[in-house]
């Protein structure tokens, strides 16, 4: 079952669902709005072609940046962000990123398929940041660019995956 506005808050309040930082006004009918924090990972470089296998690791041919102002997102390329909030969640509690129909009505996606957050994590969330425009997309650091959906899981399971304690996109 999908937690509502008043549910998120309980949870919150309750100290189950921790959101660092967090202001109540984050709260939508059924979401968390979640920001853009200030680094970005680019897909740089590697081998003219990438074998998608058990082996293959997106390490190996990109690069993290800063971001101190807007970055200019090309039609068709993939970042990665992350989010400025650290998500804690409880073993029953599981979620899933969502973007923002502001956005997504302009060409922008923020997540590829991994937009499924694990019950039992605490980190903060990376964004698989794609421009479906014909256009430029400039993306700022700090806008509220995606939202959380927290759902009730039936039993409880905590993530101990290779991306538990990401930190950075």
């Amino acid at each position: 079952m999908i937690l509502t506005h008043d549910a998120i808050l309980a949870e919150i309040d309750a100290g189950r669902v921790v959101v660092e930082p967090f202001a109540r006004d984050q709260v939508g009918p059924a979401s968390i709005d979640l920001h853009l924090g200030d680094e970005i990972r680019l897909l740089q470089g590697g081998p003219p072609v990438i074998d998608v296998n058990d082996d293959a690791d997106y390490l190996g041919f990109s690069t993290v940046q800063k971001m101190d102002g807007p970055y200019l997102l090309a039609p068709g390329e993939t970042i990665h962000g992350i989010t400025r909030e650290r998500i804690t969640l409880p073993g029953d509690i599981g979620g899933w990123l969502e973007g923002r129909s502001r956005f997504a009505r302009l060409g922008l996606m923020i997540h590829v398929t991994a937009g499924f957050v694990s019950p039992g994590v605490s980190n903060r969330q990376v964004l698989e940041i794609s421009n479906l425009a014909g256009r430029p997309l400039a993306i700022h650091p700090g806008t509220r660019l995606c939202q959380i959906v927290l759902q009730r899981c039936e039993g409880s399971a905590i993530y101990r995956g290779r991306f538990a304690k990401q930190e950075s996109p």
